[in-house]
């Protein structure tokens, strides 16, 4: 079991140093994994858990040890003590992860195993946001494809995939024993996320679409450290002027010799406050800067310090040639060097850390215009160290409309560990692929870099050195992602899992034996359509293109933001696309409408004068239709082995097969042991509840969310409640009314049409990948589709009107 860990360990390094060694994430946790299963206390997985935390900073973030014992003057090998006592506060998940696989896994088979103990690690670093932000997913940046998965879910998303995959190859070498088949469905669970990252990746790629002139930013690496070893050897003057003085410089060859739209500088490059100065001298240093922007006649934005009444702040300051457009305020410090958290500071602790800052957070992202010389206008988003390793910071600037991320930083002290220097900057590129934004990225001596909207370096330094970098970039505001959309979901949708697995155990309604009764008695006569093959297949096409309609104008409304805001032309789509099409195929239904019952010892089928009789003896089996559609059906098999010619189609086709069965039918056949047949199933296994009908929930869900909306809308537009009706009568009220409760009427649908492709998607992996327990599965998808539709969207609601 030590050796599993020690080779995990191995692997994560190997991991961590990226290149090629990123094809490693996929199995790096296998032999960790496999000591786990072979624990049988908690006490034994919770001292491997403990042994595997160890060995993994020591493996992947040996660095950051020395580097802080080093900036400390503690010495590197203090440092890296202290990092290794406190390894299992440094990666809390691996406790976390392996006591939720243990205890699910006495109750679970693997799959709800590995899916609880990976939602329980994702869950965990949201919840307990790491030192440095890491986690496992910014390990696949070195694959161009891999990555591009962040703007869906982030890099949790990734690690979320990540562990799946170790998880399903775990299961498969615990099986191999059993031969291969016994190994595919795990090794198929674990191809499946390398497959979806894959393809993701493929299709999409930004396109760099945006047009117009681009912006072409200079970035100054000045390759200046130890800010306060150079003030105690030449002062603090001296400092400053040898600073302002090498970045006047290479500003001037950015500018005069190479063009560049803007000047970047790196984090706390003017190592004092610029706007508020502390001293006659500050003051005096605080004209030249803006006499050199104003020579220069680019806008300038740099590191610096901001203060006010409440305390001092590590910003960045926006300089025009016209003068001073604001600061931004860097919202992330890092703990015990920035600040000190107030429940902890003291004399004591000062005194004990003397390096301790008395710096104060901002709050929060904030977009600034960059206006250049040729009157253009740039919205951007500026972050300051630690700020890019936060994905909310991120995506509230993307909301807020920037067109670019400007991030500065101060690696230096990663100087001897250039191994830090690489993570943050693969982290910085992150914020990128999940907003689509392209960033410039300059630090004090590297690695300062360009990345265009997927992530990519198109331009970049050398550790060590100074360096200019300019490049230009189209910049517009792209498309929201995901991401930017929802938020960092992965985190908290893990932990919303995890509480319904929990509750699942808990409360014992909950439980799917409880759903799956048996099905009610049949009480005939029972409507049903008798489809010839042709008027099947209209039906079915018909009813296929109204769900693929759905399903277009959700990938038009992600797309085309003006249609977002255009509930009239979202009427006309949703009417052409789904409604048309879906009442062409009720009509057809309708029209080979029948009433079934059974007379004596036949089946008879009646619509008005016609009337068709099928002797029951004649019937050999009823077989549940694979696909449901139209809707849900079966076929009947002769007792010559040939099908019937016309299929029926009905509400509740097991309980007809079992009221057949009764009525004198020798057997019924569901096709239980085809892939097909479990998915049929599993599909009509489950009692349907109240919430899942029409009314409740494309009627009064709907109106439920559109009252409190156009309730906010009047008071917005109109100043009171009434405030249309007072001003343009009853008419024009009721119609705005009615034109918000259609827009969420059909927000509704596309919400349901999502969650019900997710449904019935889950419900085919676990036919194929877990037949028998197919039922259960699908039970749990249709709760957490009741709850993301009648708990999500109000949730989402009250949080935007928040």
């Amino acid at each position: 079991m030590a050796a599993g860990i020690c080779v995990s360990a191995v692997l994560s390094a190997l991991y961590a140093r990226g290149g090629p060694g990123w094809l490693l994430g996929f199995v790096m946790l296998v032999p960790w994994l496999c000591a786990l299963n072979a624990s049988r206390s908690l006490a034994a997985t919770l001292g491997w858990a403990y042994l595997m935390s160890l060995a993994f900073t020591a493996a992947a973030f040996a660095w950051f040890g020395t580097a802080l014992g080093r900036y400390t003057h503690a010495g590197a090998g203090t440092g890296l003590a202290v990092l290794l006592l406190a390894a299992p506060l440094f990666q809390p998940q691996f406790l976390v992860f392996a006591l939720v696989r243990h205890v699910s896994g006495r109750r679970h088979g693997p799959l709800p195993r590995a899916l609880a103990a990976s939602a329980s690690w994702v869950a965990a670093e949201w919840l307990l946001p790491k030192l440095l932000g890491d986690t496992l997913g910014y390990g696949l940046y070195p694959s161009q494809l891999m990555r591009q998965g962040a703007a869906v879910g982030g890099a949790a998303g990734l690690t979320l995939l990540l562990l799946l995959a170790n998880e399903g190859v775990a299961v498969a070498l615990a099986r191999r024993r059993d031969g291969w088949r016994a190994m595919a469905q795990p090794l198929a669970l674990a191809a499946l996320g390398p497959l979806l990252l894959a393809c993701y990746g493929l299709v999409s790629q930004p396109d760099g679409a945006a047009t117009g002139k681009p912006l072409r930013m200079g970035l100054v690496q000045a390759n200046l450290v130890d800010y306060e070893g150079m003030r105690q050897q030449k002062g603090a003057r001296a400092v400053v002027r040898e600073v302002l003085d090498t970045h006047f410089a290479m500003s001037y060859d950015v500018v005069v010799r190479r063009h560049a739209d803007a000047v970047l500088w790196s984090e706390t490059a003017y190592p004092t406050t610029f706007g508020h100065p502390k001293s006659e001298a500050g003051a005096e240093f605080d004209r030249e800067i803006l006499a050199n922007v104003r020579e220069a006649g680019v806008p300038f934005v740099f590191g610096t310090y901001d203060i006010d009444s409440d305390g001092e702040y590590n910003a960045a300051a926006f300089v025009q040639p016209t003068g001073l457009t604001g600061f931004y305020r860097k919202t992330r410090l890092f703990p015990f060097t920035e600040y000190v958290p107030a429940w902890l500071d003291g004399p004591r602790l000062r005194r004990l850390l003397p390096w301790t800052g008395h710096w104060r957070a901002g709050n929060g992202a904030r977009v600034f215009p960059l206006r250049l010389a040729d009157g253009r206008e740039i919205p951007v988003l500026p972050l300051i160290c630690l700020d890019d390793v936060d994905t909310g910071l991120a995506i509230a600037g993307a909301r807020l409309g920037a067109q670019a991320i400007l991030t500065m930083s101060n690696d230096s002290w990663f100087s001897g560990d250039p191994e830090g220097a690489r993570l943050h900057q693969a982290a910085a590129a992150f914020r990128s692929i999940e907003t689509r934004l392209p960033q410039f990225r300059v630090t004090t001596n590297g690695y300062s870099a360009v990345f265009d909207a997927a992530g990519n370096i198109l331009a970049g330094t050398r550790m060590g050195e100074p360096a200019l970098v300019v490049a230009e970039l189209r910049v517009s505001r792209p498309a929201p992602t995901l991401m930017v959309r929802w938020g960092d979901w992965v985190g908290p949708a893990a932990g919303v899992f995890l509480l319904l697995l929990a509750a699942r155990a808990a409360i014992p309604s909950w439980r799917p034996q409880a759903e799956a009764a048996p099905q009610p008695a049949v009480r005939f006569p029972v409507r049903v359509a008798v489809l010839p093959p042709a008027a099947r297949i209209a039906a079915a096409l018909l009813r296929v293109i109204a769900r693929a309609g759905l399903l277009g104008i959700c990938v038009a409304l992600l797309l085309n933001e003006p249609l977002r805001t255009n509930t009239l032309a979202q009427i006309r789509l949703f009417s052409g696309l789904f409604l048309a099409p879906e009442a062409a195929s009720w009509c057809v239904l309708l029209a080979f409408g029948a009433q079934a019952s059974i007379s004596g010892t036949a089946l008879v089928l009646t619509r008005g004068a016609q009337r068709i009789e099928l002797a029951l003896a004649d019937i050999a089996a009823v077989e549940l239709w694979r696909l449901p559609v139209p809707g849900a059906g079966v076929a009947l098999r002769l007792a010559t082995g040939q099908r019937w010619r016309y299929g029926l189609t009905m509400s509740n086709p097991l309980a007809f097969a079992a009221a057949l069965s009764v009525a004198g039918v020798s057997r019924s056949v569901e096709r239980t042991g085809a892939v097909m047949g479990v998915y049929a199933r599993a599909r009509l296994a489950l009692r349907r509840r109240k919430l899942d009908l029409p009314l409740a929930k494309f009627f009064l869900l709907p109106l439920a969310l559109a009252i409190p909306a156009f309730h906010l809308h009047q008071h917005i537009a109109y100043g009171s409640a009434f405030g249309e009706y007072y001003t343009f009568g009853l008419k024009a009220y009721l119609l705005a009314f009615a034109l918000w409760w259609a827009a969420w009427s059909i927000g509704v649908v596309l919400s349901a049409a999502l969650l019900r492709a997710a449904i019935e998607a889950g419900t085919l992996m676990a036919a194929l990948l877990r037949p028998g327990r197919a039922v259960e599965v699908r039970g749990w998808l249709e709760r957490a589709g009741r709850l993301a539709l009648y708990l999500g969207l109000p949730g989402w609601l009250l949080a935007n009107l928040y």
